[in-house]
């Protein structure tokens, strides 16, 4: 809930058209191009959605939030987790080299490393590796791309409950004797309802909701900037709390044992379509191809 207090709608708005489109297209291409490659390297659904999540939107939070709303084992957000922060390192480190040695500009570069970093902390530190634009255009692109956490986790929310209705949800049975030789009986279960799309939807995600509104307008500028520092020092305890309590699950090991390793190459593929695919839209949205170039100076 506390992340939402860095989520505001005036930093969205300096983003502009560009990083609102941006934010739209790479999620969501990147969520189901995941989803689709995980399926095709056999990965249960449980874990595609898992994965789709941290690499579309913004890594570890969004794991966590997607792993809530589909009710997910423990050990494979951990698993997800250790994939985020083992591709973290490189990437921070490549992509700004990359920019440079490209001659990538610096507001493209940095829509780019706001649209692939998953956190917004990692986002800033590679701008800063590329320039004082690049940290502006990454920093808002990485905001608009934040806003899908809410959004992500209630489609899933709705979708797994009633693509995966469990015993005891309240969901009827109907049996319907198919008529066959063989005398064999179908059993149909009946759709979920709201109820418990309601109960499977984590609540906290309305918490997030709220703050971020509260935030943007309710509260003045000056409040906002007095009480940032100890809600963001209070944010970055809790999730050291949650990557420690996560990390004591994860072993490296399990990245090639479990499921044959299969989740991790479904990580590293949808990650790579994610590079490739963010800096072609990075470029016609920032470079001036279709929008003005936005002024981040």
């Amino acid at each position: 809930m506390i992340l939402g207090t860095t989520i505001l709608s005036s930093d969205l708005v300096k983003a502009g058209l560009p990083g609102i489109v941006q934010a739209v297209i790479v999620v969501t291409a990147v969520w189901f191009f995941s989803l689709w490659l995980s399926r095709k390297l056999k990965v249960d659904d449980e874990f595609g959605v898992i994965l789709a999540s941290a690499v579309s939107i913004c890594g570890v939070s969004a794991a966590i939030v997607a792993a809530g709303a589909i009710n997910g084992d423990k050990k494979k957000l951990s698993y997800v987790t250790t994939l985020v922060l083992l591709m973290a390192i490189p990437m921070l480190i490549i992509q700004p080299w990359i920019i440079k040695v490209l001659h990538i500009p610096e507001i493209v570069g940095g829509a780019w490393l706001g649209g692939t970093l998953d956190t917004t902390a990692s986002v800033a530190a590679a701008g800063q590796l590329v320039g004082p634009a690049a940290v502006k255009a990454g920093v808002i692109a990485k905001f608009s791309q934040n806003v899908f956490i809410g959004v992500t986790a209630f489609f899933i929310a709705i979708w797994w409950a009633y693509k995966k209705p469990k015993a005891g949800d309240g969901a009827g049975t109907v049996t319907e004797k198919s008529g066959d030789a063989a005398g064999a009986v179908t059993v149909k279960a009946e759709r979920p309802g709201l109820k418990i799309v309601w109960e499977r939807f984590p609540k906290f995600v309305l918490g997030f909701i709220g703050v971020s509104l509260i935030f943007s307008f309710l509260l003045s500028g000056a409040t906002v900037k007095t009480v940032a520092p100890v809600l963001n020092s209070l944010r970055t305890i809790w999730f050291g709390l949650a990557f420690v309590s996560i990390g004591l699950e994860a072993k490296f090991a399990d990245l090639v044992k479990i499921q044959g390793g299969r989740p991790a190459f479904t990580f590293v593929g949808a990650q790579i379509f994610n590079i490739f695919w963010t800096l072609l839209w990075s470029y016609l949205l920032f470079g001036g191809y279709i929008f003005p170039i936005p002024d981040f100076k």
